[in-house]
Order: C-alpha cells, then structure tokens, then sequence
C-alpha cells in the first residue's frame, strides 16, 4: 500500500510537470514550484511514518530515476538507517561513497600475532577487510553496526536486549552453516546495583562474535590477559572457554563479599538490643545479597548449561576439554557456596524479623499492662457516676478526694503486682 501511494505521488508529479511544461504561460515556473512543493510535501510526511526498512524496500522497488527523488525526501536524520537497508549497488547509485554512519556502539576486532591478541577498532565496513580476526566484539551495537559487521562475514548478529529467553532450544543452537549460537547471563557487580548482562556468542568457522549491551570486567580482563600473556589463547574456542572460566572467577569473588557482608550483618543481628530502625536497615542489606547470591546462582547454572552443550557438540580438543570439565567443577563447588548462603540469608533474614515481633511485643505488652492497671480506677469512676438517689458518699464532704485517692491506689497496686512479677521488662 506505501508503495503504490508513493508510486501514484510521483505520478501525480510528472504528469502536472509535463502539462505546465506543455502550456506557454507567464508565471509557469512559479505555478511549477508550487505545484512540486505540495507533492514532495505528501511524500515527505509519507516516508515519515514508515520504517528505515519499509522505505528501503520503496527504494528497491522503483526505478532509479524515481529512486533518486523519493531518497531526497528522506529525513536527514534518518537517512543513514536508510542507507544500511540497501543493497551496496543501489547505495551506491543514491549516495555514492558515502559510508552510514555506525552509531554510538564500540565495534573492536582481535586478530592473534606472535600468540598475543592484538585489538583493531572499527569504524567502517573498510577496516574489516584487511584483518582476520579471531574474536570481533560489538560493544552496545546499533542495528547499523550489526549489520556492518554480519553483512561482511555473511550472518545475522541479535540485539542483545532480545536474548532473554530461558528455554535451551532458545539458547544453544545451531544454524544454518553450521553457527554455533549461545546465549549467556555474565554479572556485572555493583554495590547496590547487581545485575545480569546478556551476552550472545557466535561461534563459526575460526571467529566468535559477541554482542552485549554493557561493558563487564570479565571482558576486559581477558583482553588484557590475551594481549600480555603470549600463548593465553589459540583460537576462537580458546577465547570463549576462558571468558567462562573469568566469568566462574569474578562471581567466586562476589561470593566472598557476599560472605563477608553478612559476616558483619550476622554480628548487628544477634547484638542484644536491635531497634526497629537499625532491623529495617538489616533487612535491607540482607535482601542486596540474596539478589546478588540469586544471579549468581542463576548465571552459574546457565554457564553450566553453555559449558555442557560445547562438549556435547565434540568443538573442543583434549586441553580444551580439560579446561572445560574444570570450568564445570567450580561451578559445582559454587553452586554449593550459594546453597549454604541462602540457607544463611534465611536464618539472618528470621532473626531480624523475629526482634521485629519482640519489639513490637513489647509495646503490646505495656498497652496491655495498662489497660489492665486502669480498669479498676475505671471501676470505681463508674460506680460513683451512678444517678440512684440514695448513695451515702454523696453528701460526704471528703468524698470526692477520697474517690482520687481510692482510684489512684487502684492504679499502683497492680503495677507493683506487675512489677514484682517481672512484666514491666
């Protein structure tokens, strides 16, 4: 339907241009101008609704002269989605050399010299031509970047924001020639803002690809340890194999801070005298780590998970192999810390909400003692609140003081009582 209405716009178009072209009159060109304006001002306001894509098919499906008006009516700002939606023969007839603009994603290259990885940035579809990488990573990736790069070695690289998936048929798979999709939660740890970062890997031939929304630690510091340990990988598998291993590492470091948080939790909850206040603040803190314990966890047993299914597939050599089983070994032996901190968490988070209650029984109790104490005072103000004619108190001149001071005895006895029993406490 948007083709045909651009296809009858430009119909419309010629066919007045060739009429005024036809009619000697004065003022013709500006009648001309007029009449184009209106024109490409429906056309303008058309392409503004549709998507970089739909334009893009418009832009195929039209000859080229016409080709050539409708992308002089594309918005500037959106012209370089535009331009990645072409093929590279119809971009270049529209723009010639120009390259689309990538966005603001980090897109980096890692090519193996002399055992160490050496990064190449890049900027343009040019920088991918003279390289053979190993690992390229894309960094908060626009759809430009990633079509730059999968249109180069010829696959499709996902958005990073739709890995969320937990099914495995979702996760690990394999395509078509032979790609090896994995889908992973890396941690990223933050005080008070613990989170899982999702990473897609694609393993084809001798490359991996990685796409993530975030920059973790686990990557930089294998990149650090690649380019300045000579030997530390050998080839794509290597590299994913030891961001598994990093990722093992770094959350057997949050492990230990979660140990040692609830260490000093452990010692504020059982002080003697813990306030409402002080509690609340406990159970905040008690609730960061059972987070941060949970991702864990959770990205463990999905490591677990992507570690399995490259042994499945028979990707890996004997070293491999071993690195992979030991990789799986850890993850069981932390799998085992985050079932005893849970177990930690619930008892601390118990005995927190256990003071609550005792706090709070303690206020019911002086409210309940008293009640108690003025029930007799109460007692004594109701029988003397009485309208009978014939009460002997009533025309005694120390009566009114001695009903004071009956009710105030009234009220001492049984705080003594209560008191001398302990339940003032």
């Amino acid at each position: 339907m948007s083709l045909q209405t651009v296809n009858d716009l430009l119909k419309k178009h010629k066919l007045v241009e060739g009429m005024l072209n036809n009619q000697p009159m004065p003022r013709r060109k500006l009648i001309t101008a007029l009449v184009q304006k209106q024109h490409m001002v429906e056309l303008r306001s058309l392409l503004a609704r549709l998507s970089a894509i739909e334009i893009g098919q418009i832009l195929h499906a039209l000859d080229l002269e016409d080709a050539r008006l409708v992308w002089q009516q594309v918005e500037e700002n959106r012209q370089d989605d535009v331009l990645w939606e072409l093929s590279d023969t119809l971009r270049e007839e529209l723009v010639g050399d120009r390259e689309p603009h990538c966005g603001v994603g980090q897109m980096s290259a890692f090519e193996l010299l002399e055992g160490r990885l050496a990064k190449v940035a890049i900027t343009c579809r040019h920088d991918l031509y003279a390289i053979k990488p190993i690992w390229v990573d894309l960094l908060a990736p626009s759809k430009a970047q990633r079509l730059l790069v999968g249109q180069h070695y010829g696959l499709e690289l996902p958005d990073p924001l739709d890995l969320t998936d937990l099914e495995a048929s979702a996760r690990f798979y394999v395509e078509d020639q032979h790609e090896i999709h994995i889908h992973s939660d890396f941690l990223l740890d933050r005080e008070g803002k613990s989170r899982s970062v999702p990473v897609a890997f694609i393993l084809r031939g001798d490359m991996l690809f990685s796409v993530r929304s975030e920059e973790l630690p686990v990557f930089r510091l294998q990149r650090l340890r690649a380019r300045t340990q000579p030997g530390f990988v050998s080839d794509c598998k290597d590299m994913l194999l030891d961001l598994y291993g990093a990722e093992a590492e770094y959350s057997a470091d949050a492990l230990e801070n979660i140990y040692e948080q609830l260490e000093i939790v452990s010692k504020k909850v059982l002080s003697q005298d813990i306030s409402d206040e002080e509690a609340a603040d406990i159970l905040t803190d008690i609730a960061e780590e059972e987070d941060l314990n949970g991702r864990i966890r959770r990205n463990m047993l999905d490591t677990q998970r992507a570690v399995s299914f490259l042994i499945r597939r028979k990707l890996l050599n004997t070293t491999q192999l071993e690195d992979a089983q030991q990789i799986l070994r850890d993850i069981e032996s932390l799998n085992s810390h985050t079932a005893f901190l849970f177990d930690k968490i619930n008892f601390l988070m118990d005995a927190t909400v256990g003071f609550i209650n005792i706090n709070q029984n303690k206020v019911i109790k002086i409210f309940s003692v008293a009640s108690v104490a003025m029930l007799p005072p109460t007692l004594i103000a109701s029988i003397y609140g009485m309208n009978f004619e014939n009460m002997p108190e009533l025309q005694w001149m120390l009566g009114y003081p001695f009903a004071l001071g009956l009710m105030t005895v009234s009220v001492l006895l049984p705080f003594i009582f209560f008191k001398r029993k302990g339940w003032l406490r």
